[in-house]
């Protein structure tokens, strides 16, 4: 079943109580277009290895599991997010009207044009789109968009691999279709600074980025004092890491602080992001993390849909820049939990795909599988210490944990030292 959106925003209907065990999952190969080009780390390979690897497990024939077919969303449905004269450029340099446009962030190092960046982008807007609506009409309980997530896009400008912000957009949809609240938990390594922009001072919608720090890492912001605009104070939170976190500092992080925010702003959809590119094989940040690590904030995340959001979960991708050995796996993860059952972390990967990821990784016969991964595992254990432990005032993660709890906890009635 494909679902269309319109862009129109209707009524508002109260959401639907969906069956237990629905999920939707957006795909189609026409997402494999959104690709700047050839050297660019955005490379689409890793959206086609995710789609087939979730496929050798057999995830899209779960019971209850249905795909979205994406459309294109319309110019109606991308404004609701992104100033008119800004969607206006991105067609423009689609169409080579325009070579680009440095000061919009288009055709710069980053985002350079290619023909089909408008199609390709309104196409990954309108899946996330689909598939909020599917959790609103009660079509499904879960949704994933693993080619969405693309967080930096601003309002009126492109940046750091985002055209079109695909996350707001969704979050918009539903507070259209009468969510009252909706959060949105974004575990890049880089921060979610798009999607916390264009919900800056609308106190519906709680935004929580736990990424590298700005100090050392893209796009430079979000640090624990950045907390919302004056009518939504307490709504923007960032835990601003330090580079070589790792597992156990990124896990006692998030759960230093997300459930509790969660618990106390009650929301009716949760909305998350799963950038797996804080791996410790991706080339561009530092956060060295494991696929065992990012396996856990997937099932994480579903127990924050169930407890705090009445198990209406939208999770997109993100960042992730290691597509042959990190991304397939992490996301194949996050789709395992999304549809109900995860997939064991030391799971076997089928020989067809490994067989498959190897030629698209270019390998040739006297090759093998070399850098392919045979399991979905790195062989590491996780673990991380609680809050309720205690607070070391001499470690660096630490330190960054409890300057978001006492910028941001009083807002919503918490105490910083021990809720």
């Amino acid at each position: 079943m494909t679902t269309t959106p319109d862009g129109s925003p209707g009524a508002a209907p109260s959401a639907k109580e969906a069956p237990l065990g629905s999920a939707a999952v957006v795909w189609d190969d026409s997402l494999l277009q959104y690709r700047f080009s050839a050297a660019h780390p955005m490379a689409p390979v890793r959206l086609d290895l995710t789609y087939r690897l979730s496929a050798a497990f057999g995830l899209f024939d779960r019971p209850g599991v249905r795909l979205i077919t994406p459309e294109v969303a319309s110019d109606e449905l991308l404004a609701s997010v992104h100033d008119p004269e800004y969607i206006r450029s991105v067609r423009a340099v689609a169409t080579g009207e325009r070579a680009a446009d440095p000061e919009r962030g288009l055709g710069t190092d980053d985002n350079p044009v290619f023909p089909d960046i408008h199609e390709a982008s309104a196409r990954i807007l309108g899946g996330s789109v689909a598939a909020a609506q599917a959790l609103w009409t009660g079509e499904a309980r879960h949704a994933v968009n693993f080619a969405g997530g693309l967080h930096h896009a601003g309002r009126g400008r492109a940046s750091g691999f985002c055209i079109y912000n695909d996350c707001a957009a969704a979050i918009q949809r539903l507070l259209d279709l009468g969510a009252e609240r909706v959060a949105y938990v974004d575990l890049d390594a880089h921060h979610g600074d798009g999607v916390e922009s264009i919900f800056w001072n609308d106190p519906r919608v709680l935004t929580i980025s736990v990424h590298e720090t700005g100090v050392s890492l893209f796009p430079g912001s979000g640090f624990a004092n950045d907390a919302g605009g004056p009518q939504a104070l307490g709504s923007a939170v960032n835990v601003a890491l330090p580079p070589g976190t790792g597992d156990a500092g990124f896990l006692r992080a998030v759960h230093a602080v997300v459930p509790q925010l969660l618990q106390a702003f009650g929301p009716k959809v949760l909305v998350t992001q799963h950038g797996c590119d804080g791996h410790q094989a991706d080339p561009l940040t530092n956060l060295r993390m494991s696929v065992e690590g990012q396996r856990q904030l997937a099932l994480d995340a579903a127990d924050w849909a169930r407890d705090y959001a009445g198990d209406r979960w939208l999770a997109t991708g993100g960042g992730g820049y290691s597509p042959f050995s990190v991304v397939p796996r992490t996301w194949t993860h996050l789709v395992a939990a999304a549809t109900g059952q995860p997939v064991k972390a030391d799971a076997v990967i089928p020989a067809d795909w490994r067989e498959y990821a190897a030629r698209a990784a270019g390998l040739g016969p006297d090759e093998g599988l070399d850098g392919i991964p045979a399991t979905m595992s790195d062989g590491v254990d996780v673990w991380w210490r609680s809050w309720e432990v205690g607070y070391d005032p001499s470690d660096a993660v630490d330190q960054t944990i409890m300057a978001t709890r006492k910028e941001i906890f009083p807002y919503h009635g918490l105490d910083p030292w021990f809720d």
